[in-house]
This record gives structure tokens, C-alpha cells and sequence, in this order.
């Protein structure tokens, strides 16, 4: 029998996810060291109380509540906290103290990213995030490793189950968003306050994260442009899928060019219309993927869990395995690339397609009344469709429906059309606003 030398591991938080690396680690601890190269060893798990009830059943001699002594003790540190505080402290006592680092945390990376990296590099330390985006996918490793000689155009993703299984529910059965989103809670997709899911918050912490890897550029959170996706109505999603396509809520990162002929990067994530022929528009319930376009590589797909505590465990476990034989190695770590140093642009030099749909009066000249809007703002008609007006039965005029699809045009000019459009007589409302992919 191979004898190993044993890596200290220490476990900081021990919920959905944490409790599965650590009942991993323990049951199949020879394996793991038979990959890695050296002994995996769970020294101890920082929990704020030690009593809690845990899905679970580890030994009672693992937890503790002094985090920063355990830290102290490490080789690698698994944080598993979440949110910023204390896990940011603690990643970077970590850090500092010379310990490799594994992390899920999605909302520390998007936020302070640049701060914890520095750290890891200054002393020779690895930041390990695979389990940060879409779960247990595959993502980032093929974006830092694989795709590291290559040029990536532009990165779309489905990076969160909750959103993407209300949708989906919308799509196939018919539920509305408020129905959909009670069916979402009621099976545990969605937590008790929602709002960062369906608001678009957890994409756009992902987007930011995938938009840094796939650039090598720094990408704050605060430069992505989020919408989520509590405006979108059945009516939209019937609309869509009559049309040939399905609503997805979508975190996009992609190289562009302005108009001056600068390059640099938009990071965005919205509710969008995905053809029905991509691969996207096919991932159904609460699974996650992400479709990279790459130069060399060309149309790459990546499908799996986004999100569960076992499923999550496999990339927190295939980081730690890396991290371990990294110690058997020795060397420094890596150091995360940034040098590209693009610009990031706001979402109003994107180019996009627009589906306006518009309720307008029942009155001669109105087609031409709102063609002329979109003529003025230098945004052209693709395709237009005009359903049967309705008569309320009171001698007032009734409505009809325009649906107005755009050819490409910049995103600035097409909010603009949007804007002008609202404010027409002849518009009784702007009822719908989606974007197309494929543009």
C-alpha cells in the first residue's frame, strides 16, 4: 500500500454543500488521495454553532467555532460560508497565512475578487473557484486551462436553476410567473425571499466572475447590466414560442468593438429570446449550461446541475484534489491574468435585436406613425405583425396589437425607440420589450 503524505484541510461552514464535501472526504478519503498524491486530511469544520441540526451525520470532534485557529492549522481552507462577511476576512487570513484557498462563494469573488487574488499572488498562494458558477459544471477550469490559448468572442449562460425551472414551467405548462415562482418554493428551488434569483442578482455575480476569466479583465459587479425576470408575463412567453423561439434569462459576456474602434467587454444579464434551433433554448427545469463561442475552438457547450449540495460537492472536491497536488508539487501558485485590461461598456454600445409589442389605437396612419419613430432613431424593421383589433362595445375606438421585430442596431438607439414610442398618442402601451439572440 502507497503511503501518502497527508494535506490538512480545514472546512469552513458545514450547510447543503460543505456537509457534502466533508462526509465525501471521509468516505472515500483513500480514493481522493490516490488522485491527488498525498493524504487529504479534514482537520477540523468552523460552524457558528456546533449543536445545529445538519443533513449529514459527522463527527462531533470535527466542528469547532474558532475559525481563525483552525485556519491557522491549514494547508487548504474550503470556504463554504457564503456572502461577504465574515468569508472575505477569513479567505484572506487564509490567504496570507500561505494556505491555498477553495471557494464557491460567487457574491465574495464578484465583489472583492481582484483584492483576494493580489493576496493569493503576493505570498505564492491558488484561489480555487470552480463551484462559483453553474454548480457542478465544468466551467471554469476549461475557461482558466483549456481555452487559455484561444479567443473567446462571447460567453452566454443559464446560470441560475431557479430562474430557468420558472421559466421553463411557464414555457411547457402554461403556469404564470407568480405560479410558477410558488411551485419553485414549494420543491425548494426558490428560497423564501427569492429576490436574488428572479431578480437577476446571483447571474449577474456569475457573469461578472465569467466575463474577468474569459477576458482577462477586471469586471465589477457594478458594471453589469441586470435585469430579472419578474416583468415577464405568459402572454410573452406564448408570444414567443409561436414564434419560433423560448424566453431564458441569460447572463451574457461578450468582446466588443465601439464605434470608435475600441475593443473592450459588456457583461449583461436579461430575460431574452433564444432561437428554438439553440442548444440553449433545450435546457429544461433547473438545469444550468453555458454556450461559449470561441476563435479557434468555435461553439462550445457546457450542461449539467447549476446547483444541490452534492452536486456542488463534486467541483469543491475536484478544486481541493487540484489543490492538494499542487502542495505535492510545490512552486507558487498561479497567478489569476488580467493583463488584457479592456474596457468594460456600458449596455448601451451593445448590438442587439429588439421584439417590441406594442397595443396601439385601432386608427388609420398608425403603422406609419410608428415606423417613422423607428425610422428617426435609425433603427430598421425586420418583421412586423398586426393582430385583429378588439372593440370594447362602447363606441370609443379600440386597440390593436404591433409586433414589431428589429434588425440589429445599437443598444442605446433601440432604448431610445422605446422611450419615443411610449410617448406617442397613437401607443397605448408598450406591453412587451425583449431582446433576440442571435443577433
Amino acid at each position: 500500500m502507497i503511503e501518502y503524505r497527508n494535506v490538512r484541510v480545514a472546512l469552513l461552514g458545514a450547510g447543503s454543500v460543505g456537509s457534502q464535501v466533508a462526509r465525501l472526504l471521509l468516505e472515500h478519503g483513500d480514493e481522493l488521495a490516490s488522485r491527488a498524491g498525498a493524504g487529504l486530511e479534514l482537520v477540523g469544520i468552523a460552524v457558528r454553532d456546533t449543536d445545529a441540526p445538519r443533513d449529514v451525520d459527522l463527527p462531533k470532534e470535527l466542528f469547532t467555532t474558532d475559525a481563525a485557529s483552525l485556519i491557522l492549522g491549514a494547508d487548504i481552507v474550503v470556504e463554504l460560508i457564503g456572502g461577504i462577511e465574515p468569508a472575505r476576512t477569513l479567505v484572506l487570513q487564509a490567504l496570507q497565512s500561505g494556505a491555498d484557498v477553495v471557494t464557491g462563494n460567487k457574491a465574495l469573488l464578484a465583489t472583492h475578487g481582484p483584492e483576494l487574488f493580489a493576496a493569493a499572488e503576493q505570498v505564492g498562494a491558488q484561489l480555487y473557484y470552480e463551484a462559483a458558477v453553474a454548480g457542478a459544471i465544468p466551467i471554469i477550469r476549461p475557461l482558466h486551462d483549456s481555452l487559455a490559448g484561444d479567443r473567446i468572442e462571447r460567453i452566454m449562460g443559464i446560470v441560475n436553476g431557479t430562474t430557468n425551472f420558472i421559466l421553463d414551467l411557464m414555457d411547457r405548462e402554461g403556469a404564470t410567473f407568480e405560479d410558477a415562482l410558488a411551485t419553485a418554493t414549494e420543491l425548494g428551488y426558490a428560497e423564501a425571499d427569492p429576490t436574488a434569483d428572479v431578480e437577476g442578482y446571483d447571474a449577474a455575480q456569475k457573469a461578472a466572475i465569467l466575463a474577468s476569466l474569459a477576458f482577462h479583465t477586471s469586471v465589477p459587479l457594478a458594471a453589469v447590466h441586470r435585469e430579472g425576470i419578474t416583468s415577464v408575463t405568459i402572454e410573452q412567453v406564448r408570444a414567443a414560442r409561436k414564434a419560433g423561439y423560448v424566453v431564458k434569462i441569460l447572463a451574457t459576456a461578450e468582446r466588443l468593438t465601439d464605434a470608435q474602434g475600441v475593443e473592450g467587454v459588456s457583461a449583461r444579464v436579461y430575460p431574452a429570446l433564444v432561437p428554438e434551433s439553440h442548444p440553449l433554448a433545450s435546457v429544461h427545469g433547473a438545469k444550468n449550461a453555458v454556450f461559449v463561442e470561441a476563435e479557434a475552438a468555435g461553439d462550445l457547450m457546457f450542461y449539467g446541475a447549476g446547483a444541490g449540495g452534492v452536486e456542488t460537492a463534486s467541483a469543491v472536491l475536484g478544486d481541493l484534489v487540484s489543490a492538494a497536488r499542487r502542495h505535492v508539487i510545490g512552486g507558487p501558485g498561479i497567478a489569476e491574468s488580467t493583463q488584457s485590461a479592456l474596457p468594460v461598456f456600458p449596455i448601451g454600445s451593445v448590438s442587439t435585436r429588439y421584439q417590441i409589442t406594442l397595443h396601439v389605437a385601432d386608427a388609420p396612419g398608425v403603422l406609419s406613425t410608428v415606423a417613422g419613430v423607428l425610422a428617426d432613431h435609425g433603427v430598421s424593421v425586420e418583421t412586423v405583425e398586426q393582430t385583429a383589433a378588439t372593440d370594447p362595445g362602447d363606441g370609443t375606438a379600440g386597440t390593436a396589437n404591433l409586433v414589431i421585430g428589429t434588425h440589429l442596431a445599437r443598444e442605446s438607439a433601440l432604448a431610445d425607440t422605446v422611450r419615443a414610442l411610449r410617448g406617442e398618442d397613437v401607443v397605448v402601451e408598450v406591453a412587451s420589450v425583449l431582446r433576440v439572440v442571435g443577433a
